[in-house]
């Protein structure tokens, strides 16, 4: 178990975080079996319709116009998802075939800031499968075949819809190519205590401040866990991320920057990641816990070290009124996190705690609260000061009632 446990890790805590040779991965198309992590390929945007997720194998120049498949609109509520004038909220269809743990979703689009709406969503149920030996045989039998993991993600793009949509279709896949090295690892509820030593200049040598338990080890090593190592691997796929971002700008038509903000549930705890100026917070209760900080340019250099925050839901008993709040900074440029949580209690006080809609029903106050009502000078919150003219995204997702997160 000891090799095992530091074959997988090596890569997450020492110099370098590459991943070990592997063949050809069946999951990410022209994977290399060099000692660099086998990017996904990047897909195109999908025509204006719905229903279409399939990634295309050539990057080409970007159709006009495109949202999550999880709102599943009509080329007509295409159009309407597109128009400034009336920014309309959209939400997935209550078709009774709901996002996972009945999460909830709106977003709308800018005021004129930009042709077309430039943040971009993603939820998935994401299957980890362990990885193949080396030589292509399979490891031992493990105490299952593989791992779950949930993930919700937002993407706030500027300068361009396209790295964006790029990410909001990669990144998970990124998460999961990181997570197949600790599949075994992680099924074991009480691996071996592993310290390693820190490797000056790697990534994360200088903070270990996400890393939980006691520090038995010596000064110059660190004691890795299971938390610490879903944590490097969520950082890891987001440097690799970056990494692959650069690669397709130089040869590709891939438009602007993103922020990403990605929440991703695993064992019993929530991961929460956060590259640029959305925010996510936790209103449990009442009571308000932020689960990300915002970065800038004047910050960034505490991006790596700060990259990711963890909550374990296994440690409290949550009630349905109990939510993780996803917002873009179009919600948080107008609305603090105070009133996030007034809204929350207004909005899920009408509704009966079974009641699944409650959820997107508040995503959409959320949204509609930030955004305000069309007067003679533009969009206006109810005190007459102005709403957000910039796209707004907003995902809920409750932490507690039955089958929340079995």
């Amino acid at each position: 178990m000891l090799n095992r446990v530091r074959s997988a890790v090596a890569h997450l805590v020492s110099s370098g975080g590459a991943p070990p040779p592997r063949p050809k991965s069946p999951d990410l198309p022209n994977a290399p079996s060099a000692q660099t992590a086998a990017p996904p390929e990047a897909p195109r945007s999908p025509p204006a319709r719905a229903g279409s997720s399939a990634p295309a194998k050539t990057v080409e120049a970007r159709a006009s116009f495109s949202r999550p498949t999880f709102l599943q609109l009509s080329p007509g509520g295409l159009r309407r998802a597109d128009d400034h004038a009336g920014r309309a909220v959209q939400s997935p269809p209550d078709t009774g075939r709901r996002l996972p743990w009945s999460t909830g979703y709106a977003e709308v689009i800018n005021a004129g800031k930009s042709r077309h709406n430039e943040d971009q969503a993603c939820c998935e149920v994401v299957y980890v499968e362990g990885r193949r030996s080396v030589s292509g045989a399979p490891r031992e039998p493990s105490q299952g075949q593989g791992l779950c993991f949930y993930y919700w993600g937002l993407f706030d793009g500027h300068a361009g819809g396209g790295a964006a949509e790029m990410a909001s279709r990669l990144l998970h896949r990124h998460i999961r190519e990181q997570l197949k090295d600790l599949v075994e690892i992680l099924q074991d509820p009480s691996p071996p205590p592993l310290c390693l030593p820190s490797t000056p200049g790697a990534p994360g040598s200088s903070d270990a401040s996400h890393l939980v338990g006691p520090q038995s080890c010596c000064s110059s090593q660190k004691e890795v866990t299971h938390e610490s190592l879903v944590v490097g691997a969520i950082e890891n796929a987001f440097q690799f991320m970056d990494e692959q971002m650069a690669r397709e700008r130089r040869g590709h038509q891939v438009e602007g920057g993103c922020c990403a903000l990605v929440v991703v549930y695993l064992l019993g705890k929530v991961y929460v990641a956060n590259a640029g100026d959305s925010r996510a917070i936790i209103v449990r209760n009442g009571e308000i816990i932020p689960m990300s900080r915002e970065f800038t340019p004047e910050t960034e250099r505490q991006r790596l070290q700060l990259l990711v925050r963890v909550y374990d839901l296994t440690q409290y008993e949550h009630c349905p009124d109990d939510v993780l709040v996803l917002g873009t900074d179009g919600l948080w440029d107008v609305t603090s996190d105070c009133e996030v949580a007034a809204t929350v209690d207004r909005v899920l006080s009408a509704y009966e705690p079974n009641d699944a809609s409650r959820y997107t029903a508040l995503a959409q106050a959320l949204v509609l609260g930030a955004r305000g009502i069309p007067r003679d000078r533009g969009w206006r919150l109810p005190n007459n000061k102005l709403g957000s003219g910039d796209d707004i995204s907003v995902f809920v997702i409750p932490l507690g009632g039955p089958g929340s997160y079995s």
